[in-house]
């Protein structure tokens, strides 16, 4: 089996080519300087040229606030690269994995949202995702769409990251304590995708790491796990005052991963606790 990936630069695109190379499987990567995908031609050359059995899209305009201000280009980006790769996959008959994100949802209640639950986007990115799935849709039967959420790896800028390196500079961080979701560790979404890719258990699945916690929670934890003295102070979403609305609820329903033989990803406290182990290991 061959597999493209794109955005391997990225957190989760660099995880799932390391996995898929670590299984064995023949595996191209691409990042804008091999395939830009807002470029239908550039998207028809590469593809074609892999020929690949599928094809893992990680690649994403991912900057939340800077969305609002950028729509054109995160349109481009998050719905019309997805089309334009779908349109390749149809006319090779490969499959196709698109993640997308929990923002595609109200973001709402208390609840947790399943595949199937109504979509309404309530920002830039959300939006650009959601016409990306639509896209897939549209044109693919051989398709996984997989929603991740508050996504953390060894290989980019993420929570954090940024948390314990505003630590080095501040006695106290004012964190938000009014969203709750699941972190979703690259490491192990990676895997997932590895298992996914060669099914053909088609469909929309939702993937994070397993429990639920706040923002403020996660940075008390991340404090502990790397045994970092610093005063975390809870603070409402309107005190924080982002350009982007975030969702309040990223409860995210994971059991369609068990009903089709997939393994649900570990608990995010474990998760974090072997991502901050990692990163002491990188800088030691």
């Amino acid at each position: 089996m061959k597999i493209l990936v794109t955005g391997v630069k990225g957190q989760l695109g660099y995880d799932v080519v390391k996995e898929l190379n670590g299984r064995g499987i023949e595996t191209v990567g691409v990042d804008i300087e091999e395939m830009d995908i807002t470029d239908p031609f550039s998207v028809d050359r590469v593809i074609k040229e892999a020929a690949p059995d599928a094809v893992i899209h990680c690649a994403a305009f991912t900057a939340v606030d800077a969305a609002e201000e950028n729509e054109a280009l995160c349109r481009r980006v998050n719905a019309e690269g997805p089309r334009n790769i779908a349109k390749v996959c149809r006319e090779l008959d490969v499959k196709m994995i698109q993640i997308s994100t929990d923002y595609v949802f109200g973001g709402e209640g208390t609840h947790f949202w399943k595949p199937e639950d109504a979509c309404d986007p309530q920002s830039v990115y959300g939006r650009t995702k959601y016409e990306g799935e639509i896209a897939v849709r549209e044109i693919l039967n051989k398709y996984f769409i997989v929603r991740i959420a508050w996504v953390f790896g060894i290989n980019g800028k993420n929570f954090v990251r940024t948390m314990l390196n505003l630590a080095k500079t501040h006695d106290t961080i004012r964190v938000v304590n009014d969203q709750f979701g699941s972190p979703t560790y690259t490491y192990d979404l990676a895997k997932l995708l590895a298992d996914m890719v060669v099914t053909d258990k088609y469909g929309v699945y939702h993937a994070t790491n397993e429990g639920i916690c706040s923002w403020y929670e996660f940075a008390c934890t991340i404090f502990k796990e790397a045994g970092v003295d610093v005063k975390v102070v809870p603070v409402t979403t309107a005190e924080y005052a982002a350009k982007a609305k975030r969702p309040a609820n990223s409860r995210m329903d994971n059991n369609k991963l068990t009903e089709n033989g997939f393994h649900k990803l570990p608990a995010w406290q474990d998760a974090l606790a072997r991502y901050v182990l990692m990163l002491k290991a990188q800088e030691a």
